[in-house]
């Protein structure tokens, strides 16, 4: 865009200097209908687009959008530490990755990396945070976003929900009977496991109820 109009000005300059130079007036009438063209044309160039919104526009063309489902976390007195790994977001302009914190979730958003945007949400998180003391960081190859703890305390996990999936599966396996929590752990690793864990689970079960039979042990596992 700046080199068409630097073009445009240049050629009204010249139009100019041989306005002045010229006498015949047919000659004069047309540089004056090549000047008020010139001149129009510049008036009516489009102003050029702030960085920004060129940007925000490029980022929306093609490509798509990307849910983030891996991360690490970590945790200090006074901070949640989630550590996503995304290939040069070093590069991206600041304005590009975006988190936006309540006190009790954030969103992030890294927009055009590579002709996609990254989106990772946590809702419901275990405990409440500070939105004023929370914020993130580019380093390379990752985004740290850190979530400032409203009380200085240890969290076992990072949202209300892995809280209760812990502790209804901590339930399942809590029985007084020994015998039924390892069943319920091994009915559990069965139902989870590849077709090798499968065998290995099949195999020593078949060899237990054979030594069973046997007299070798008391009790069934």
């Amino acid at each position: 865009w700046l080199l068409f109009l630097n073009q445009l000005q240049k050629d009204l300059e010249e139009v100019k200097e041989l306005l002045t130079k010229a006498t015949r007036k047919r000659l004069r009438d047309v540089l004056m209908t090549e000047k008020h063209k010139l001149e129009l044309e510049i008036k009516n160039q489009p102003p050029p687009k702030p960085k920004d919104v060129a940007e925000e526009e490029k980022s929306s063309l093609g490509g798509y959008t990307v849910k983030i489902n891996n991360y690490g976390w970590d945790q200090s007195d006074k901070f949640i530490k989630i550590y996503i790994s995304l290939n040069g977001v070093q590069k991206l302009p600041a304005e590009n990755v975006q988190v936006n914190f309540t006190e009790r979730s954030f969103d992030l958003l890294v927009k055009n990396l590579n002709g996609k945007n990254y989106t990772m949400t946590f809702n419901n998180l275990l405990k409440p945070i500070s939105v004023e003391g929370s914020s993130r960081k580019v380093k390379t190859d990752m985004v740290l976003v850190m979530c400032r703890k409203k009380r200085e305390e240890k969290w076992e996990c990072l949202t209300q929900v892995e809280k209760e999936s812990k502790e209804k599966e901590k339930a399942a396996y809590d029985t007084s009977d020994p015998s039924e929590g390892l069943m319920n752990l091994l009915k559990k690793m069965y139902a989870e496991g590849d077709d090798e864990m499968k065998r290995t689970i099949n195999k020593a079960w078949v060899e237990s109820r054979e030594k069973q039979s046997k007299g070798d042990i008391p009790m069934d596992i």
